[in-house]
């Protein structure tokens, strides 16, 4: 089994992302199951097509994208990704779309194919605040989780993809009045949720 699971760079004059230093910082070793680990970058065009590349270069069996989202307490397990992007501040190069489609001939929204309701068991089993999201926003986040399930969608792969949104790490609201978690916590997370995709996909073909 292959899994794919990528974090972003910082953004928003913020100097870490907690998706990628979660994704370094998971101790992932499972027999018979290889990992990638990708950081992309806060774009909307480059991040899809830097993802795009991967996945045909590797032909993974499932993906997991993580992204930050400041001021949520818990890690939220997005259930649909838009169709639409609406930006209020700029991505990393300065672009900052306005009430646009991501693609023109792709559908209004395309769900998760991810196992929900396993991963949110198997994080709840391992005491870690988490619960479904049903809005991904209208940032990168959610331009790269629609595209990747436009992407499995048009490919008819059998992939489980999907997105995962984690809070703010410690460090990063010294000075904000935010939510956060810790760097060890949002590890343990990451690691539970790919050792519950590989028990979805090794009971799915016994």
């Amino acid at each position: 089994m292959k899994i794919l699971i990528t974090g972003f760079d910082p953004f928003g004059g913020e100097k870490i992302n907690p998706s990628w230093e979660a994704i370094k910082n998971a101790n992932i070793n499972i027999i018979g199951v290889d990992v990638f680990k990708l950081e992309l970058p806060t774009e909307f065009i480059r991040s899809s097509l830097e993802l795009k590349k991967m996945m045909e270069e590797i032909q993974p069996d499932a993906v997991l994208l993580f992204g930050q989202a400041g001021g949520r307490n818990n890690i939220t397990i997005e259930k649909i990704g838009i169709n639409y992007r609406n930006s209020l501040s700029s991505d990393n190069t300065g672009f900052a779309p306005k009430n646009e489609v991501i693609s023109s001939e792709g559908a209004d929204g395309y769900f998760s194919t991810l196992p929900i309701d396993l991963l949110l068991q198997r994080l709840k089993e391992a005491n870690i605040p988490s619960s479904v999201s049903y809005s991904a926003g209208t940032f990168v986040c959610n331009s790269l989780f629609y595209s990747l399930m436009e992407y499995i969608n048009e490919s008819d792969a059998a992939i489980k993809g999907g997105f995962i949104h984690v809070p703010y790490i410690l460090e990063q609201v010294v000075d904000k009045n935010q939510p956060s978690m810790s760097l060890d916590m949002l590890s343990l997370a990451v690691e539970t949720l790919v050792k519950a995709l590989v028990e979805d996909y090794r009971n799915n073909i016994e």
